[in-house]
């Protein structure tokens, strides 16, 4: 009986031993613009081994949520692998605009560093934490391999780190696979692919985007019906033809290419430590039809991605094993497109014009406090004052924001107004503590503004399109799977800071340096 007993025991305890490898390799699969609600309305046209694989093999969480408003691709990414919201590690917006030199910029412009296979000047030193990759390299003293692959510079740089061996999106002109001398080296296989026959460019216009299954398959959309077929071509001469492209299937199909290089070369698996790759997909509406929200094109790309999720797992699988590697598959928490009425049409709402309520705030400070320039501009929702003439006329920066901000609270459509010094100095609430989360405090406006639903933004510029505010959630689901995990639906939603501190956990690291979250109780129950 105790000779029994101690086998029992030794089995147990290697049997949890077992259980609680840590992986050899971690794949964060983040799919920009990712809708559940598509994945549901688009299901039957799914193979058994993309989407579906996923669902049935995953520990499955309904939905991310994310505490802030105006979520886009710097901010989501930001904050999936920091852990952290914008107020803390400092990606408010995906552009940045200089007052001085009247110039918009992407948050992560940097005119220190130059870019191979790129005009362009990124890095990622604009964030302030530390991400998954980073505190994967501080653990493993740097002998863990962190890349990251994205159709853009910013979801790129971001789902990488500070610490990373590189990072690699498609260029914008020339359609390579670019990066930043920030880090230090390219992967010779990724200068081959760039310089070789295989290439985006030299495979360029051979590219012709048709439906990939019979038409009508695609019956998700009854409003779609009286299109027929389409047809969509990309030549390097047009303008923009390479970020057009980078919003259809062959965006997916190009990051499953490279991504397959890595697969190949990089030892993913073979070392002690662990190394971590971050795939970014696409799955947006086709930049040329982004008034056309219930498109054949939306559903033929998604019926496009599963195919290369499947094409994706199935090499992991024979590369490395999915039993060896953990699989973070989950989205970005918004979706772009362009409101388009028809003229018989009404809604409720109407135009906010900032550049006259800018002007008109300005001539009200002006009766108060002189004739001066108080306010230097608008931009994104935040009214930024005049902070030198504030400082040089002694007027105090809480007086004249809330002044300001009272008068702004008057204008029709402006649902609440909230001031810089409020954030700062704790005086927000519940309804305003997402404006808190959202921004931070290094560049952020004096005022920031919230609009009614359905209230355009009339930035009175020719040619641009007039945004309509929408404050519509996006069910968005998170699916941990490989590395040994029991397949489960967890039907509650969960908050996008608590992803890293759950991988990380997983990893068994530290969570990166400005997450306040738990991991994630059932991740830590199956691990």
């Amino acid at each position: 009986m105790r000779r029994f007993l101690t086998s029992l025991i030794t089995i147990l305890a290697v049997t949890n031993l077992e259980a609680q490898q840590v992986p050899k390799l971690v794949v964060c699969i983040t799919v920009d613009q990712l809708r559940g609600d598509y994945i549901e309305y688009f299901y039957n046209t799914f193979g058994d081994g993309g989407f579906k694989r996923l669902l049935n093999q995953g520990i499955v969480y309904k939905n991310v949520r994310f505490e802030f408003s105006n979520i886009d691709q710097a901010t989501a990414f930001a904050t999936l692998f920091t852990g952290a919201n914008p107020c803390f590690h400092g990606i408010a917006s995906n552009k940045i605009f200089d007052f001085d030199r009247e110039q918009e910029f992407p948050v992560l412009h940097d005119p220190n560093f130059l870019g191979n296979f790129t005009r362009d000047n990124y890095s990622p030193k604009k964030l302030f934490a530390s991400t998954i990759g980073d505190e994967l390299k501080i653990a493993s003293k740097g002998k863990s391999d962190v890349f990251a692959i994205a159709p853009d510079a910013e979801s790129s740089l971001l789902s990488a780190g500070s610490a990373a061996n590189a990072a690699f999106w498609i260029d914008d002109i020339n359609g390579k696979w670019a990066t930043t001398t920030y880090y230090k080296n390219i992967p010779w296989y990724v200068e081959r692919y760039n310089n070789g026959l295989e290439s985006l460019p030299v495979r360029l216009d051979k590219l012709v985007w048709t439906p990939s299954i019979p038409v009508n398959k695609y019956d998700a959309f009854p409003y779609a019906t009286n299109e027929v077929s389409f047809r969509h071509t990309f030549n390097a001469a047009t303008r923009d033809c390479y970020p057009d492209l980078k919003t259809s299937p062959f965006v997916n199909i190009e990051v499953n290419r490279l991504a397959l290089q890595f697969l190949e070369y990089a030892g993913f698996g073979t070392r002690p430590n662990p190394d971590m790759l971050s795939i970014t997909y696409y799955a947006g509406n086709f930049k040329r039809l982004m008034e056309k929200e219930y498109s054949r094109e939306i559903q033929d790309l998604y019926h496009q991605l599963d195919k290369d999720i499947e094409k994706l797992l199935d090499a992991l699988d024979k590369k490395v094993g999915l039993n060896n590697t953990l699989i973070v598959f989950t989205g970005s928490g918004y979706f772009k497109s362009i409101e388009d009425y028809p003229g018989s049409v009404l809604v409720n709402g109407g135009d906010f014009y900032p550049k006259r309520c800018i002007a008109l705030l300005n001539m009200y400070l002006m009766q108060l406090y002189g004739q001066k320039k108080w306010v230097t501009g608008y931009y994104d929702g935040q009214i930024y004052l005049n902070r030198k003439t504030i400082e040089n006329e002694k007027i105090t920066l809480e007086e004249i924001q809330k002044k300001a901000a009272e008068f702004v609270s008057e204008f029709s459509g402006v649902q609440s107004v909230i001031t810089d010094c409020a954030l700062r100095n704790g005086e927000w609430n519940e309804g305003t503590a997402k404006f808190r989360n959202g921004t931070h405090y290094l560049g952020r406006g004096d005022i920031i503004i919230e609009l009614q639903p359905g209230w355009k933004i009339n930035n009175e510029i020719q040619g641009e399109k007039i945004k309509v505010v929408r404050n519509n959630a996006v069910a968005t689901p998170l699916i941990f799977m490989g590395d040994g995990l029991k397949p489960k639906h967890i039907y509650r939603e969960v908050k996008a800071t608590e992803i890293a501190p759950t991988v990380t956990h997983i990893l068994r690291i530290r969570p990166p340096n400005a997450t306040q979250e738990l991991p994630l109780w059932e991740l830590k129950i199956n691990n």
